[in-house]
């Protein structure tokens, strides 16, 4: 059979890229691992031969992925040989690791001719929301591999036959890179005042309370406010930003809520409240709520200034010295 007659044949039994479920055993070489993690946003890279094949492996926690994008490059010579190779991607393969010539047994997944073009972009969806789009630039198949079937085979196959040696040495630059959604997620991490250790207090982010602080909170990125609320600790407000595809931690400070009092002024300065000395240290004094007569002297000057104390509050009382100059004509 002439071998235009072959690949027409060939490619008319699958013309376009399709994605169905085929069990087959097969032998190949296999030129490498790569890993795809949440992490390593840019991908890992590896050259792929003709008649080889590549195994690609995934987090073991994959929430943010929606899918694995495949990237193939090719030196300018692959133009002259259009229809000349497939692409295959297995998962289930059995082994799952290996290297060399190696006899598989896989679910084949996905098939296409490979495109007579310089840059190939296939995005693998691996999970039903995933939101991908085929275009002109990056195919995208109508099923889902999910993550539980991974590590997936990534294989190009000749289907063209009495090429020149040259194209059997052909190798294709891959790069596999994970599609994140854009999501991340907050581990929350109470840190209680030594005398006041587990009591009661609610979260709330972006206004929704948190039922259960003990879970990973996945949000989308980007800024987001979290308020605590107790009767028993200081209220906090904050702001946090979330990355896609990763997890932060935040540390709730949990606060003892007796209203503090910090006093500042020049030196040589005496400080009463409620004609109680107070040393000038600048370190908070913890105090019950209530009002509370607070005098700063200096030598013969006095000053005198009521202040009413609230529960949960931070109160800082300061004498400014300062010195003013007017010119006039």
């Amino acid at each position: 059979m002439p071998k235009f007659f072959l690949c027409l044949t060939f490619l008319l039994l699958f013309p376009a890229f399709s994605l169905f479920s085929q069990i087959e055993s097969f032998r190949t070489v296999v030129d490498g691992v790569v890993s795809v993690t949440t992490e390593n946003q840019q991908g890992s890279s590896i050259n792929i031969g003709i008649n080889n094949a590549v195994i690609i492996n995934i987090d073991t926690n994959p929430r943010f992925l929606r899918g694995i994008e495949l990237e193939i490059t090719a030196a300018q010579s692959w133009l002259q040989y259009q229809n000349a190779l497939v692409m295959m991607v297995y998962n289930n393969i059995n082994p799952q690791t290996a290297s060399g010539v190696t006899d598989f047994t896989a679910n084949r997944t996905a098939f296409e001719a490979l495109p007579s073009r310089l840059r190939i972009v296939y995005q693998i969806p691996v999970r039903a929301d995933h939101g991908l789009r085929t275009t002109t630039s990056i195919t995208v198949p109508t099923g889902v591999i999910q993550p539980v079937t991974f590590p997936v085979m990534f294989r190009l196959m000749q289907v063209t036959k009495g090429l020149p040696l040259d194209f059997e040495r052909m190798t294709f630059n891959l790069t596999a890179r994970p599609i994140l959604s854009d999501e991340g997620a907050v581990r929350l991490t109470p840190r209680y005042p030594p005398q006041l250790r587990n009591r009661p207090f609610t979260v709330l982010i972006n206004d929704n309370i948190i039922t259960n602080i003990n879970e990973e909170i996945v949000l989308r990125e980007g800024e987001h406010h979290l308020v605590i609320l107790s009767d028993d600790y200081r209220t906090v407000s904050r702001r946090f930003i979330v990355e896609r595809g990763r997890v932060i931690e935040l540390i709730l400070d949990l606060q003892d809520p007796s209203p503090v009092i910090v006093f500042e002024g020049p030196q040589n300065t005496q400080v009463y409240l409620n004609n109680s000395l107070i040393p000038l240290t600048r370190e908070p004094l913890i105090v019950e709520p209530g009002s509370y007569e607070v005098r700063f002297q200096i030598g013969d000057y006095t000053i005198i200034r009521t202040l009413n104390v609230q529960r949960g509050k931070t109160y800082r009382v300061s004498l400014a010295v300062d010195l003013t100059i007017f010119e006039e004509d």
